[in-house]
């Protein structure tokens, strides 16, 4: 007995939802970063343009979408695939210690780096110790 070792597993509905237009949509893989200036998240979004990506601020709530434009080759049908195609989709709650106004983002090379700098109010302070 041979086994088909190409196929991928299928996915459950639950790890890939569908959107109300048939599509899927990927939660991305996120790296997250964290130092005294603040939070980097870092999103891996393959196939998606800095255009495609939106990123909003709603009650501390931070969404974040990327949409993937379909590639389907002209005059080719498709035998196999491994890779499937959606859009990307992730949220994160933030608490009150980040400047919602200095939040930034940037796409390189399929992968999303979203800046959260801390408020100043919000940065640890280095206390000064004296010698008496």
């Amino acid at each position: 007995m041979t086994r088909d070792v190409t196929k991928t597993a299928e996915k459950t509905p639950a790890e890939t939802p569908e959107t109300t237009t048939g599509g899927r949509v990927y939660r991305p893989l996120t790296d997250i970063v964290e130092t005294d200036e603040g939070v980097t998240l870092m999103l891996e979004m393959p196939g998606v343009a800095p255009d495609d990506v939106d990123v909003t601020l709603e009650k501390r709530v931070l969404t974040i979408r990327g949409k993937v434009r379909p590639t389907s080759p002209e005059k080719l049908r498709l035998a196999h695939a491994e890779y499937g195609e959606g859009d990307f989709e992730r949220s994160f709650t933030l608490s009150d210690d980040f400047d919602p106004e200095k939040i930034g983002a940037e796409v390189s090379h399929g992968v999303l780096t979203v800046t959260l700098p801390r408020a100043a109010e919000a940065r640890p302070k280095k206390i000064a110790v004296k010698a008496s």
